[in-house]
């Protein structure tokens, strides 16, 4: 069993050294997903706000 596992552990530590990675792949998520939270933080605002204000209103009411 022990052998096993180190055999394992140097397996997957080899695999991960020759992986090269997809860096242009990674740019663009990161990039669209930047791109759709700011549209959708843009779009969602307003509305946030106006929840937020009038839940801390309630509040204040019941003091």
């Amino acid at each position: 069993m022990r052998e096993y596992l180190i055999k394992s552990h140097k397996n997957f530590y080899t695999r991960l050294k020759d992986e090269k990675g997809d860096v242009p792949g990674w740019v663009l998520v990161v990039l669209m997903t930047t791109g759709l939270v700011t549209a959708i933080w843009t779009i969602a605002a307003p509305r946030l706000t106006a929840i937020l204000k009038n839940s801390l209103d309630a509040m204040n009411g019941i003091r």
